[in-house]
């Protein structure tokens, strides 16, 4: 279980986090200052400090060095009011994960905490993976932790390892293409890591969420009274990731207007916040991803052309996981490891007709896929072997059919394909049932609806394919 120390001098503040924090999952201690907890530091190994800025015998500045001094390992959120929005910013760059304005809000605080753990996990993994003794340096350098991605030893993931050792390095931009769940995010990641920026902030920034209104506020930030509803001075992206790294996921959802802004800022290198005139220094390096097209959005005039040249000095292909060999199950055996240790189990193999399976189906969600199922079946084994019982259905039932054949490098014989025009078109009327049915978690009204069938029919042809 996840352990979670809060050191805040507000008890009630404390006290709900905690019972907050607790029905989520974790567990947590709370400390009143900051002396009391170091001392809870001390009896104890914690993933996770949530601390506040401003404490009765301390402040956060000096909980961060202490900290980062004598558990390095330990994540630290720092907690702050709106007026120490500026000085939070510089405890990121000191090595803080992230900070949280009060007031507090369960979904943004869950979210930053899980993804702080997540980074954790990942540097750990991969402060091992260069420091075992036992391993020469030339066969470190074959695996790349980075959250979720791992790099293995097919065809493909050697490619992709030598594009990021080959660019990190450099200040170059780098558009980052692949389909959704593939790993675009923790290859950025894997860059920074790897580059001169590595000890500064590393700011992502899910661009497919943002509405037109916020964009701008979120990019470039706002000062206190500059738009209605403005009530406090906001910190933008840009500024906040100054002397490291910005991550810009899903680009292709902004619109025009603020693509025109991000040219701007991209080329001279100034950031200025809404309703202010001073204009703010850059030394920003810039990763996108994106699971679109963006050559094809120039030509229907969705993207800009200018922008898209700025930031593509260098790209990066992210293989999908049918592509990645045995890589899947490397894969998988390493979010099991991190499932054990979410959960508290021994977990310690596959079953063998569930390594087939695995290597068989599609994975159309990708690397996010399958961590979901690794862990999903973790929660569900009873011994210590994941069996096919743990399994979602549409994994489980999931049969390779003669109309394709697994783009995977494996010794698992299937049948060779039919070409008759009858088999080819139940052979795409199988693969589109399965893609509606994945698509709405398996609901087979909402399929059906779809499909443009009814339910009765829906049901045979599932019987037909062996889904249940």
């Amino acid at each position: 279980m996840k352990k979670i120390l809060i050191v805040d001098d507000e008890v009630n503040v404390g006290l709900l986090l905690s019972k907050f924090l607790i029905r989520n999952g974790f567990e947590v201690d709370t400390a009143s200052n900051g002396s009391t907890g170091m001392e809870y530091l001390k009896a104890k190994n914690y993933n996770l400090v949530l601390c506040d800025f401003r404490l009765e015998d301390t402040d956060g500045r000096e909980m961060l060095k202490n900290i980062k001094a004598l558990y390095p390992k330990t994540g630290v959120i720092i907690i702050t009011g709106y007026s120490d929005i500026k000085m939070a910013v510089e405890l990121i760059k000191m090595g803080a994960y992230d900070y949280i304005t009060k007031p507090l809000y369960p979904d943004e605080i869950l979210n930053t905490i899980n993804k702080a753990i997540e980074t954790q996990y990942a540097l750990q993994e991969m402060a091992n993976n260069y420091s075992t003794p036992d391993k020469p340096q030339k066969e470190d350098k074959k695996q790349i932790f980075a959250g979720e991605f791992v790099i293995g030893t097919s065809k493909a993931s050697k490619e992709l390892l030598k594009q990021i050792e080959l660019v990190a390095p450099t200040n170059y931009s780098v558009i980052i293409l692949g389909e959704s769940g593939t790993g675009k995010e923790s290859v950025a990641k894997s860059i920074h890591l790897n580059s001169l920026r590595a000890n500064q902030p590393f700011i992502a920034m899910d661009c497919g969420s943002l509405t037109k209104e916020l964009a701008a506020s979120e990019f470039f930030g706002h000062e206190k009274g500059s738009f209605t509803g403005a009530l406090y001075t906001k910190i933008g992206h840009f500024e906040m990731a100054n002397g490291g790294t910005l991550f810009l996921d899903e680009v292709g959802n902004l619109s025009y207007e603020i693509q025109a802004a991000l040219l701007r800022t991209v080329q001279e290198r100034k950031v200025k916040r809404i309703g202010s005139t001073k204009e703010i220094d850059l030394d920003v390096r810039i990763i996108i991803a994106t699971n679109e097209n963006l050559q094809e959005g120039i030509q229907k005039g969705r993207f800009r052309e200018d922008l898209y040249h700025r930031f593509n000095e260098f790209s990066i292909h992210m293989p999908p996981l049918r592509e990645r060999g045995n890589d899947i199950m490397m894969l998988a055996y390493h979010f099991l490891n991190v499932a054990n240790q979410e959960l508290d189990r021994k977990v310690n193999s596959f079953a063998p007709e569930v390594i087939e399976c695995f290597m068989n189906y599609r994975w159309q969600g990708n690397i996010r896929e399958l961590k979901n199922v690794v862990r999903r079946a973790t929660l569900l084994t009873e011994g210590n072997e994941i069996t096919m019982k743990t399994l979602p259905l549409e994994i489980s039932n999931f049969k390779v059919s003669s109309y394709e054949l697994p783009n995977v490098s494996s010794t698992i014989q299937v049948k060779e394909p039919k070409h008759d025009l009858k088999n080819a078109a139940l052979g795409a009327e199988h693969e589109t049932i399965l893609k509606v049915l994945r698509e709405v978690n398996f609901n087979k009204t909402k399929a059906a609806e779809i499909l443009n069938i009814d339910r009765k029919t829906l049901y045979n042809k599932m019987k037909a394919i062996n889904l249940k």
